[in-house]
């Protein structure tokens, strides 16, 4: 749809429809989050800490196997069926969780939403189609903010209708999800032309076949570290505010809000200044730092031992080391890659980001688990505990990584 004599052309009718798609997906996706353990952990399906892990990593798996499919199949059949089906889906997903009445269909609901929600790279691929090479690095900082604006909104919506009813925002993220199909149906133009297909290696292999290329290699390796940590903390956090600070769903999903607002100053504002002077290498090990720092002391906070403000604190602490450490890894993988394969370099680390969400949660779901199936002071210790210490391997990893470049550059 990127018209080759009109290159400077940005704001194209339909990225603007696409964006507003990601947009209204993210939303629903956001108000999940600080919701489904709540959901999850009361009558009649009382869920215990671990079950808990498995429903956020059951939606990472499937994501993970489906993404490359769904992506396949947009080559084949375009992108404008797959994400209309996608979007279908994830509603059913939503309608079945919200209706469940057994275990068993909040966890069949999560696998209907992994299998469909893997509709991203698609909405990518799309944008991609729709803009100028000159415009694509535009368009997918676009694609970013969207992202970060509806993962916003969604966890602060969720806590205002968790008011009337646990169940209430899972039949709202439905409502969104249909509506977005629909119109999505009527107003969003195909950008490809159907029946290209590209063959793509298994995922797994190409993750592995990454790691023998030293320099990209050891970015993957710290990528793969800081989203199983910080997965670690996206399913663990909601319990631990819930048992340490008593707070409801509601109160969480405006925590969540916060994290959101907190991480887009974090890349929006400070990140573009300060990669200028420090550089990705630096400010990667920095992040880490930070977001390690963070996980050591969350164990420690409660009502009498710093309160709602320390909490606040060390959540934006740990929000802006994420802000510096993620980008900064994905701007050194494209650095270190090839140009010709600039989208394949990208593609394995969203793989192993895809991997690590699924992974991350299994961790904290056997760490924030005892023997009575309950969250104590213990299993909060050593679930962020053992996070801290995955993100100062990652830090250490960094470290090393940084200098396998800078000897490179001296070459």
């Amino acid at each position: 749809m990127a018209d080759p004599n009109n290159s400077e052309r940005f704001f194209t009718t339909p990225l603007i429809i696409i964006l507003i798609t990601v947009f209204i997906d993210l939303i629903g996706f956001g108000m999940v989050i600080p919701i489904l353990p709540f959901y999850a952990e009361t009558s009649p399906f009382n869920a215990t800490p671990f079950q808990i892990g498995l429903l956020f990593s059951i939606y990472s798996w499937m994501q993970f196997f489906f993404a490359p499919v769904l992506g396949r199949l947009s080559d084949r059949y375009g992108r404008r069926p797959i994400l209309f089906v996608s979007l279908l889906g994830s509603a059913v997903g939503y309608f079945v969780i919200g209706f469940a009445d057994t275990l068993f269909l909040v966890f069949l609901g999560r696998v209907i939403g992994g299998i469909t929600g893997a509709n991203i790279s698609t909405a990518q691929a799309y944008i991609a189609d729709v803009t100028s090479k000159e415009n694509r690095a535009k368009g997918m900082g676009l694609f970013g903010a969207t992202f970060g604006l509806g993962f916003i909104l969604g966890p602060a919506i969720a806590g205002i209708l968790s008011k009337y009813g646990v169940h209430v925002p899972f039949y709202f993220a439905a409502m969104l999800s249909l509506g977005n199909s629909i119109a999505l149906y009527f107003v969003l133009p195909e950008s490809i032309t159907p029946g290209v297909h590209h063959d793509r290696k298994n995922r797994m292999l190409e993750l592995f076949e990454s790691l023998r290329e030293r320099e990209f290699g050891i970015i993957n390796l710290v990528y793969f570290l800081l989203v199983t940590s910080f997965s670690i903390m996206t399913y663990a956090f909601v319990l631990f505010t819930a048992y340490r600070f008593g707070y409801s769903a509601e109160q969480n999903g405006y925590l969540f809000a916060y994290v959101g607002v907190v991480a887009i100053i974090g890349q929006g504002v400070l990140f573009g200044r300060l990669v200028k002077t420090l550089g990705e290498a630096r400010l990667t090990i920095i992040g880490c730092f930070l977001m390690g720092s963070g996980f050591i002391v969350y164990p420690l906070l409660g009502p009498g031992t710093g309160g709602i403000t320390w909490l606040l604190i060390v959540t934006a602490v740990f929000s802006i080391g994420n802000a510096f450490a993620s980008p900064s890894l994905t701007s050194l993988g494209s650095k270190v890659s090839p140009e010709h394969k600039q989208g394949t370099s990208l593609g394995i680390m969203q793989s192993g980001a895809s991997l690590a969400r699924a992974i991350g949660p299994m961790i904290g779901g056997v760490l924030l688990n005892n023997a009575f199936n309950k969250v104590s002071d213990v299993t909060v210790t050593r679930t962020f505990w053992t996070a801290s210490a995955i993100m100062f391997v990652a830090m250490l990893a960094s470290i090393y990584a940084a200098r396998v470049m800078r000897d490179h550059a001296a070459v």
